[in-house]
Order: structure tokens, then C-alpha cells, then sequence
């Protein structure tokens, strides 16, 4: 699935203090690392506060995998990912942001206090110096081997969130396929929404004695390791051995690879995930530098995602000199 274009700049406001490519001298109030739905948030609300920022964005919002969701707020009919992300820069858009094409290879710190700056240096050498760093880099899914894989996305035969998308799945046969007791623990979420669910083990580990007990109490059926995995237009077919299982949709639960990089480079702490700790202002534990979205360690949802960004712009804009409007006779 291809990511929207970036949104043209025709109907930018001419008061915005936004930027798209700075010069090199130039020292942003903030530069936004990704332009998912959060990191677009934040580029939004930090254009209406009038302060001197950049986005880059690399491409790969996970937002785009979305077929259909109807969990996010303000769509009562549902929407998809990439209708999400050109709504989100259309609206950026509207107070002069543009999103610049490009991918950050190395964040650097010098400074102490209010003369904290950050350089981020793209692949291609570009480099962008600001204040404040706002990361929306998210996370990679580990994607099953499955023939036919995007074309079940697409169809929702497999399926990438149960938060989101458990409801859709209601009373449908449904299978997880996952380590064999996060397997286990996924099935019983999935329980609320159908009776059969069934776990499919990824490896050769047996469970352990709490989720056999809980696959049993809640009727989940487990599975071996697959040998083969297909999707069609009815469904996904797992075959183990010789017996071939059809599922109205799967779920592949294999972990992710949070993109976190740049931040433990320079200090951040993170969980056993890799995901970033932040504070109540989306703040991780180096000064100035902020993660919103399924980069940092909370509940991986686009609501979720939009909330920290209001937080984290906010606060990069409190803690900024402030930005009083002139007079009209420039005094």
C-alpha cells in the first residue's frame, strides 16, 4: 500500500510561522520526526501556536496497513488508513506545514538548559537544528510468512489489532497466532467477541501450566507450530501436518521493532520493548526531546497517539521565549 503524497501547500495560512525546508543556519523551535496521525497532530497544534517547525517523514506510517476502522473517533462509518493520513495533512496543511520526504539516520545533543539544540542529520545529509524534538517514528510490525498476506489485510482475513477491530470479528472463527502463551492470552481477549477462537503456536514451546489453564476454562483451542499459511477470498487456511484449519481471520501477533533509535541513542530509557518512556507531558527522561504514538510506551491507538501529541506540543510551546504578536504599528 502506497502512503499518500504530501499535501500541497495552496491553502496555507499566510500568518503561519511554519516552515518546510529550513535553511541550514536555521534553529526551528521544533522539528516533528514522523507524520503518522500523531506526529501530524503535533505539527498542527504547534503551526496554530505560531512557533518555526519542520516535519520529515520517512514514509511508513503503520497507519497505512488500516483497511477499515471503526474505532476511530469522528468516523461513524468507518475510514481507512490512507483516507486518515491525507485528512491529517490536509489539515496540516491549512496553517503551512509540509511534510518533507525523508528519513533521520543520527540525533545529536550539544548544550545545556535553554541553549539545548538538537541536530538531526538525514540519510541523504540534510540536517535540521531545533530546540525541541517531537518523535512519532512508531513501530514495525513482524509480519507472518504467508502467501497472499496483503490481500488478507486488505479483505480483513487477518487482522493487525484486536482493540481496534475485535468487535468486526464477532462471531467469526477466528485464530492467533503468536508465541504460544501471548497466543493463549490474545485468544481469551478475542473470547469477548466470538466463541471460537483458536491459539496457533509460532514455535515449539510448550505453554505454561497458567495459560493452559486459561485455554482451557475459556474453551480456546491450541494448535502446533504452522508448516503452511494462505489467504483467499474466504479466509486464511493454516495447514499443521497433514490437517489443513480454515479461519474466517487471523490474527498474527509476532511483536514489533519500535523505532527508537535515535532516542536510546542519546540516553532515552525505554521498556523491554524498546519503546520510550515519557512522562505526563509525553516528555522521555532527555530534556527536550518527546515521543508520542506507539514509539512511546503506552496503548498503541490512534486516539492515543493524537492525546500525546496535544500534550507534547503544548508543553514544547509553554516551555519556548515566548512568541508575543506584534503591535500593529510593529512596536
Amino acid at each position: 500500500m502506497k502512503t499518500p503524497a504530501p499535501a500541497t501547500n495552496s491553502s496555507a495560512s499566510s500568518t503561519s510561522a511554519a516552515v518546510a525546508e529550513p535553511r541550514d543556519d536555521a534553529l526551528l523551535d521544533c522539528l516533528v520526526i514522523g507524520a503518522g496521525p500523531a506526529g501530524l497532530t503535533a505539527a498542527t497544534y504547534l503551526a496554530r501556536y505560531r512557533r518555526d517547525i519542520a516535519v520529515v517523514d520517512g514514509g511508513k506510517s503503520r497507519a497505512r496497513w488500516i483497511p477499515t476502522s471503526h474505532n476511530c473517533p469522528g468516523f461513524p462509518f468507518g475510514v481507512g488508513g490512507e483516507e486518515i493520513l491525507a485528512r491529517y495533512r490536509r489539515q496540516a496543511a491549512q496553517f503551512g506545514v509540509e511534510v518533507i520526504d525523508g528519513c533521520i539516520a543520527r540525533l545529536q545533543c550539544s548544550g545545556e538548559g535553554d541553549a539545548r539544540v538538537f541536530t538531526a542529520t538525514a540519510a541523504d545529509g540534510r540536517h535540521w537544528r531545533a530546540r525541541n524534538i517531537i518523535l512519532a517514528t512508531g513501530v514495525i510490525d513482524n509480519m507472518p510468512a504467508m502467501d497472499g498476506l496483503e490481500q488478507g489485510i486488505a479483505g480483513h482475513a487477518v487482522r493487525l489489532c484486536a482493540i481496534c477491530d475485535g468487535y468486526e470479528a464477532s462471531d467469526a472463527a477466528i485464530a492467533v497466532l503468536a508465541p504460544v502463551d501471548e497466543a493463549v492470552r490474545h485468544a481469551a481477549f478475542l473470547r469477548t467477541f466470538s466463541r471460537s477462537v483458536t491459539a496457533i503456536a509460532s514455535d515449539d514451546t510448550p505453554p505454561s501450566t497458567e495459560c493452559a489453564a486459561l485455554a482451557a476454562d475459556a474453551g480456546i483451542v491450541l494448535l502446533p507450530p504452522p508448516d503452511a499459511m494462505c489467504c483467499d477470498d474466504d479466509g486464511c487456511v493454516v495447514t499443521c501436518g497433514e490437517q489443513a484449519h480454515r479461519f474466517d481471520t487471523l490474527y498474527p501477533v509476532l511483536g514489533s521493532q519500535a523505532q527508537s533509535q535515535l532516542a536510546t541513542a542519546l540516553g532515552a530509557l525505554g521498556d523491554d520493548n524498546h519503546e520510550l518512556a515519557i512522562d505526563a507531558d509525553a516528555q522521555t527522561t532527555v530534556a527536550g526531546l518527546y515521543a508520542i504514538g506507539d514509539v512511546a510506551s503506552t496503548l498503541n491507538q490512534i486516539s492515543v497517539g493524537v492525546g500525546q501529541a496535544a500534550l507534547a506540543a503544548t508543553h514544547v510551546h509553554n516551555r519556548l521565549p515566548r512568541n508575543l504578536r506584534e503591535t500593529q504599528d510593529g512596536g
